[in-house]
Order: C-alpha cells, then sequence, then structure tokens
C-alpha cells in the first residue's frame, strides 16, 4: 500500500512515495515556478519513475505546502506545519522544537507528542528566509550550489546586524568594498539568518531535541551555526531528505488516513 506526499513550496515541490512498510522509495523535487498544479504533477510522476511503480499502486495522495489547494489530484491537504511535525518525529521521534527555513518563509514549531502546540511565523522580510542567502550569493557571482563549498573556507564571518533584507544588502555592498572575503560575507549572511531563527524559537518556548529541515539546513555551516546559537546538537534528516521532511510527514498522514478508511469498512482490503 503506498501513499504519497506533495509539498509545493514556494520555490520547490518536492513529492515522496511513502511504503506501508515504513519507508520513502521515491522521491523528486522540480522548480515550483508559477503553474503551481502542473509543477505537483511533474514532481509525482518523476517520484513515481524514480520508484518504479505503476501510477495506479498509489492509493492516497497528500499535499501540503502553500500551494496544497492548488494540486487538483489530492485526496486531502494538510497544512506544512503538522506535515513538517510528522515527517520530523519520523525521522527524530524525539523531536520537541522544530524549524523550517524555506525559500520565502521561516518556522518554528514545539510539539507535543508530534503534534503542534505553538508556533511562530517569521515577519514578511527576506532577511528572515533563504532567499536572502541565494540574493547574497548571487550579488557576489556564486551560484546557489556554490554556498556550501564557498562558505566551508571562512575564517571569520562579518557582521550583518541589520533586521530588513534591503539595508542587509547595503551592508553586504559595504563588505565587498571593504574587501572581505566573499566566504566570510557569506559566512556573516548565515549568522544574520540563524539569529532570526532562534529568536523565532524562542518565542515557542523551544527545547531539546531540535530537529531542523529546509533547503538551506542541507548547507553543513548552516547547521553547525544553528547548533553553536542553541549551545545544543541538533538533528538534521540525512541527506536531500532535509528538504523533503513536509513531503515525507504527509505521506505518513496518508498512510494513517487509509489505515482508518479501511477500519471503517470505507475502502475495500486490497487482494
Amino acid at each position: 500500500m503506498y501513499t504519497a506526499g506533495i509539498d509545493v513550496g514556494s520555490t520547490y515541490t518536492k513529492s515522496v512515495i511513502f511504503s506501508d512498510e515504513g519507508r520513502v522509495v521515491g522521491r523528486a523535487m522540480v522548480n515550483t515556478g508559477f503553474r503551481l498544479g502542473d509543477a505537483a504533477l511533474r514532481s509525482y510522476r518523476q517520484a513515481i519513475a524514480q520508484a518504479g511503480l505503476p501510477e495506479h499502486l498509489v492509493s492516497y495522495i497528500v499535499s501540503t505546502g502553500y500551494g496544497r489547494y492548488q494540486v487538483p489530484f489530492r485526496d486531502i491537504q494538510v497544512t506544512d506545519l503538522s506535515a513538517q511535525a510528522r515527517g520530523a518525529t519520523f525521522f527524530f521521534p524525539n523531536t520537541k522544537t522544530v524549524l523550517d527555513v524555506g525559500g520565502q518563509t521561516m518556522k518554528a514549531s514545539r510539539l507535543d507528542n508530534g503534534r503542534v502546540r505553538s508556533f511562530r511565523l517569521n515577519d514578511k522580510c527576506a532577511a528572515g528566509t533563504g532567499a536572502f542567502l541565494e540574493k547574497t550569493a548571487r550579488y557576489m557571482n556564486y551560484k546557489i550550489e556554490e554556498i556550501g563549498p564557498l562558505v566551508a573556507t571562512s575564517k571569520e564571518p562579518v557582521t550583518i546586524s541589520s533586521v530588513c533584507a534591503v539595508f542587509a544588502e547595503s551592508e553586504v555592498i559595504n563588505h565587498v568594498s571593504a574587501g572581505a572575503t566573499p566566504a566570510d560575507i557569506m559566512h556573516g549572511a548565515m549568522v544574520s539568518l540563524v539569529d532570526r531563527s532562534v529568536q523565532l524559537m524562542k518565542r515557542v518556548q523551544m527545547e531539546p531535541e531540535f530537529t531542523v529541515v529546509g533547503g538551506i539546513l542541507r548547507f553543513e555551516t548552516m547547521v553547525r551555526v544553528v547548533s553553536d546559537h542553541l549551545n545544543s546538537p541538533v538533528n538534521v534528516p540525512p541527506g536531500d531528505l532535509v528538504q523533503y521532511t513536509a513531503a515525507v510527514g504527509a505521506a505518513i498522514m496518508g498512510q494513517q488516513r487509509l489505515k482508518k478508511l479501511r477500519e471503517a469498512g470505507a475502502l475495500k482490503q486490497a487482494a
């Protein structure tokens, strides 16, 4: 029995195929763009292809993310906060606090037995999201995939104190003019982002264990800076699954929904 979780994010759309044995058997990620439904369908079909399954074996589809209502072939939709909580506790069952740094948003949530007890979102400013790091990299003529190797060579992060993305960009320009290295500027941008994320986590009365997710957390330096600021180890889903946590959580919720339907007799048992 297979289910699919589709996370339609502002930057990327991720799909996961999940088995009733508790395994991710296929996954795919595409740029979201402006046609959210098309992005969902493309990522879903690519994930099925990677799993090597015929489409009819996927029994239930759950959408999440900011574009969750734009997936016409879904069975149900769930909030990304609920999906992230379920995905985080799948990877790390003792998770109490989740930090999700996405391309356009940042979210902190406090969990109680895997359910969201309280949450906070960042202010509507790019300085508190992954977009700020990407914009900083592009200004210095680096590609997004080069951020990790670049910042790994940093000796000392420069200070970026502005809470507004526009003013923070001015600080970056000033640092470049003053001769600071791109690695140290990029490192400073990460520290600035983490400062904001920790403040958000404090507002939900954070407590360990901490699990961090989102595309920006695929950079090892970002994880280390978060851990240093919290003075605590942090959990990170393995490999690229750090970007798929919400999709995994949505697929797990699909499995649970299927089980309830079968117990209620609303779904025929597979032969």
